[in-house]
């Protein structure tokens, strides 16, 4: 049931957050399993989304300034085929920097960020409608990859979902299809989704990206630690764990995992997880495509690739899809 948090001129806030139990059944079924794995959504607490936000702009991290580019320079080209006044829909929304570059030129009649974390969300969406106090703002605290029943209550007309960030790239395959189809079920026959896509390049630019020399990836990486003592009453000392991140050629995607530095036992929900010395949390994959290898995905999940633009050294692109 979507609950309304609150409202100042211009934007509308609701939530609809799952119930504290089912988010610790899914964190204890990722802990349980032979390889240890966790939803990336949970790097997403406060901390985690100002983490990430100084993360886009550290010079090794090339994704983020690299797509606003592409944004930046194909704006009127983009505007077009979302069309003037459509209602624009970005889940995993963050600080709402990219849709800045759009909003100008495309006019929607109504903004839909939706994101994870709750406080970070309200901070953003009340920042972004002092900047544009035109804009019609529908902010929603939401695990979308459950539930978009949060449109119910959004304002009607063309919907357009805009995901940057090669976000889809930390879905396995399979799911980034799901995850289409969900937006195709959404969009209607007249809708269509922007979507930012890392392209698959040489590992030394990759590694480079997801290990910093200042370190605020690992940080990021390990507060999740920290995320998951809350929800599960757990005892997890980051400082007895280590980042790794690196590019798998074979299945073209750079992988992020926790290392235990030693053998160890968690406390956690009323029980233990063990660890042996260098076993592993594989906390975050990013699936990097090829221009032709996303337009078969998108097919999958009927959807039909309109137009891409691309940077000059073919870093990153950005795709209009529409139903097919």
């Amino acid at each position: 049931m979507a609950q309304a948090l609150k409202k100042a001129d211009n934007v509308m806030f609701q939530s609809t957050q799952p119930e504290l139990g089912d988010n610790r059944l899914e964190l204890l079924r990722g802990l349980r399993q032979a390889q240890k794995t966790l939803d990336p959504k949970w790097f997403y607490d406060e901390r985690g989304s100002r983490l990430f936000d100084r993360i886009t702009r550290l010079p090794e991290y090339y994704p983020t300034r690299t797509e606003i580019g592409i944004l930046t320079d194909n704006r009127q080209a983009i505007s077009r085929l979302c069309e003037t006044g459509c209602v624009f829909i970005e889940p995993g929304s963050g600080s709402s920097e990219k849709v800045r570059l759009l909003l100008d030129e495309l006019r929607p009649s109504a903004y839909v960020p939706v994101d994870i974390s709750e406080e970070f969300l309200c901070d953003a969406a009340l920042q972004l409608g002092r900047e544009y106090p035109w804009l019609n703002i529908h902010a929603v605290c939401a695990d979308f990859n459950h539930s978009w029943s949060f449109l119910d209550e959004v304002p009607e007309g063309k919907r357009v979902v805009f995901y940057p960030g090669s976000t889809i790239g930390n879905l396995e395959p399979q799911a980034a299809v799901a995850f289409l189809q969900r937006v195709r079920r959404i969009l209607g026959e007249d809708g269509g989704a922007l979507v930012g896509v890392d392209l698959h390049k040489s590992s030394p630019r990759l590694h480079a990206a997801y290990n910093d020399a200042s370190g605020l990836t690992a940080r990021f990486n390990l507060n999740v630690l920290e995320r998951i003592n809350g929800v599960l009453d757990a005892n997890f000392d980051e400082r007895l764990f280590s980042h790794r991140a690196f590019y798998n050629e074979e299945l073209q995607r750079i992988e992020m995992h926790l290392v235990s530095d030693k053998a160890q036992s968690v406390k956690c929900s009323g029980g233990h997880i063990e660890f042996a010395a260098g076993e592993t949390i594989h906390t975050e994959n990013s699936y990097k495509y090829t221009v032709d290898g996303f337009a078969q995905l998108a097919q999958s999940a009927n959807l039909s690739l309109q137009q891409s633009w691309l940077d000059s050294e073919s870093l990153f692109s950005v795709h209009y899809l529409s139903a097919v």
